[in-house]
């Protein structure tokens, strides 16, 4: 029987390696007004077609950046930090191009250095760069992140790839 795979060990990381996240997403008004409504973001460019039809460059509504910095470090999260003890720093994040309702969102994350830790044997630093992009390639995000992530060790002491995890059980009829 195998397991999902559902982030890395520190082990796993290679400097380099860039990681195609999969699926990607289609951004809708509804993502958009939902997120804007839950984070109290009311700006009009965001939830007002009306207004951003007649006073803006764009013509039509902008989806708020921190939902696409949002979905994309989401859809990372498989690939890159599923198995993460913390995420440690954004040190940069960049909106490059608008998305607009309609939009399908694509990521990839680079792997840019890997750090063992100073204090603990069972754990290091992986620096990454993910970058977003919609179906025509345009580069929407940009952002930089460090992920303190176990080694193999520290996952086999704590119980395996998926603890807490429980067995089926099978009854007797």
């Amino acid at each position: 029987m195998s397991t999902m795979q559902f982030g890395r060990t520190f082990e796993e990381f290679t400097v380099g390696d860039v990681y195609k996240h999969w699926p990607g997403k289609t951004v809708t008004e509804y993502d958009d007004h939902l997120f804007c409504l839950l984070t109290m973001n009311h700006h009009p460019l965001h939830m007002d077609a009306n207004y951003a039809e007649k006073t803006t460059d764009f013509g039509r509504n902008v989806v708020v950046g921190n939902y696409i910095y949002s979905l994309l470090l989401g859809m990372s999260v498989p690939d890159v930090s599923g198995k993460a003890i913390a995420n440690l720093e954004v040190e940069s994040l960049k909106h490059i191009a608008p998305t607009f309702h309609g939009d399908t969102i694509y990521g990839e994350t680079t792997v840019l250095d890997k750090t063992p830790s100073k204090s603990k044997s069972d754990r290091g630093i992986v620096h990454v760069e993910t970058k977003g992009y919609k179906q025509d390639g345009t580069v929407v995000c940009v952002f930089r992140r460090k992920v303190m992530v176990p080694t193999a060790t520290y996952i086999k002491e704590r119980g395996g790839e998926q603890p807490g995890r429980p067995e089926p059980i099978v009854r007797e009829k």
